[in-house]
């Protein structure tokens, strides 16, 4: 299908360090996506925020500019599309 990013991360059931994207465009915005079952948590380090991060919850984000994680989660399964 068309789709104006160039790739796409398939991520199960890992907890995502803090990193920042090297491949993203720095005025453009990442979008990552999670299906399953998991209770975690988005974190975004410069800004301080910890954001509830439940099934079905789309993040867009400058991903290049921002460091983010995603610690280890209590219970379910984390599928990421990023």
């Amino acid at each position: 299908w068309p789709s104006i990013y160039l790739g796409i991360d398939v991520i199960v059931n890992q907890e995502t360090p803090p990193h920042q994207d090297q491949a993203s465009a720095p005025s453009l915005l990442d979008l990552v996506v999670s299906p399953g079952t998991h209770d975690a948590q988005f974190h975004i380090s410069e800004l301080g925020a910890v954001f509830c991060y439940q099934p079905g919850i789309m993040v867009f984000l400058a991903g290049k500019l921002l460091t983010h994680s995603v610690p280890k989660w209590e219970k379910g399964e984390r599928i990421a599309l990023a």
